[in-house]
């Protein structure tokens, strides 16, 4: 039986009083030890977990990731690297992508941090600092955000010896456009980076691919990939049926089912208005849940596998929902945000977003369920650990 399956059989037992959010680690798992297999054993495969694990839960996905042998993992600022070194105090790798913050220096030294040193300035400060430390060097290839820039690139080219004494255990840059087959900037990132890291960090162990990056050419693998979104389900070639396993499924409740006359509006601004009398749901969602108000008469909810349009304006806590195809449907069923009839991507492509946005965004109010190994319905985030299974 499908982990869709037995979270259904689940909540007939369960009835939600609020959104249910389930996050499948199995899927996670599977994801992960997709991408080991895609690159093989001779290179390695970190875990980015910034963002609270994009939105899905630090404790249990950094867990989960672990559990498949990562041993390097990314997050974007100190606070989140200090967290993530609370729950692993050992010899893990925890990089700090935002490099090296103003002021917080003895954080990194304190819980043994990693910066990615983003430009010359903190490559300094570093050395000056930590002598001896690991540290890891970004370079930018193109994507003009965070890393060496052109100046210091080529100060580093007229002068290797600016990066003596560095204790690098990685050289990486990012591809800005990988998740489109065709774009030539891929390909030229590549070349930059590649030469660049080459001649100034030659020996160091190099990493440029994130979760699309990884999924193109062999070539782009290096000695370490980086996949974020598709470990969390999203699609990394969105040319193609999405490889990944879905890891979210998003549940709400019905709380009223009435018919609307011809005439009459629904919601905010009355921007819809029946033509003819509409049987009409509303469900415990809104906006404050991560439901972007920009779906608003254009974003779909489904009551087994049936398509239920939004109608009117998504408010904080509720959205309204053509129920005419749902005969029956009552206060206390349970319709599908995320699950089986679209996933993430299918939502925010409705929204006009992307993945990532949908997935960050989640509310803080729906109950969290982890799905993990054999028939257990999951684990409470809500715990003192994050770890207890849910009965």
């Amino acid at each position: 039986m499908g982990n869709y399956d037995k979270l259904s059989r689940m909540m007939m037992s369960d009835p939600l009083t609020g959104g249910r959010l389930t996050i499948d680690l199995n899927a996670i798992s599977a994801n992960i030890r997709h991408f080991q297999d895609v690159v093989g054993p001779h290179c390695a495969v970190a875990g980015v977990v910034k963002a609270d694990a994009y939105g899905l839960g630090l404790v249990p996905v950094a867990q989960t990731l672990r559990a498949c042998g990562v041993k390097t993992f990314f997050v974007a600022t100190p606070d989140e690297g200090v967290a993530l070194r609370g729950l692993f105090p050992g010899a893990e790798n925890i990089a700090i992508l935002g490099g090296l913050y103003p002021g917080a220096a003895q954080d990194y030294r304190a819980h043994r941090l990693t910066p990615v040193l983003n430009d010359l300035g903190q490559v300094n400060a570093w050395r000056s600092f930590a002598a001896g430390a690991p540290c890891i060097l970004h370079i930018d290839s193109g994507m003009n955000r965070l890393g060496l820039d052109a100046a210091d690139r080529a100060a580093i080219l007229a002068d290797p010896s600016r990066l003596a004494g560095l204790n690098l255990h990685l050289v990486m840059s990012h591809f800005a456009c990988a998740d489109d087959a065709d774009h030539p900037m891929t390909a030229r990132q590549f070349s930059v980076f590649d030469d660049l890291a080459r001649r100034t960090c030659p020996g160091v162990p190099r990493s440029m691919a994130n979760s699309s990056g990884a999924m193109r050419l062999q070539s782009y693998h290096l000695d370490m990939i980086r996949p974020g979104m598709a470990v969390y389900g999203l699609n990394p070639t969105p040319e193609t049926a999405n490889p990944m396993a879905p890891v979210v499924r998003l549940q709400v409740p019905v709380l009223q089912v009435r018919t609307v006359p011809a005439g009459d509006s629904v919601g905010y601004a009355a921007t819809w208005r029946a033509d003819q009398p509409t049987c009409v749901a509303t469900v415990a969602l809104g906006y404050a849940d991560g439901f972007l108000r920009s779906l608003s008469g254009r974003g779909v909810l489904y009551a087994n596998g049936v398509a239920c349009p939004v109608l009117g304006r998504v408010s904080m806590d509720l959205v309204t929902v053509d129920a005419g195809g749902v005969p029956g449907l009552k206060p206390g069923d349970v319709l599908d945000v995320i699950g089986p009839g679209q996933g993430a991507d299918d939502l925010a492509a409705q929204a006009g977003t992307i993945g990532y946005e949908i997935l960050t965004s989640l509310g803080a109010r729906y109950r969290r369920t982890y799905l993990h190994s054999g028939d257990q319905p999951g684990m409470r985030a809500d715990s003192p650990a994050g770890l207890s299974a849910e009965k």
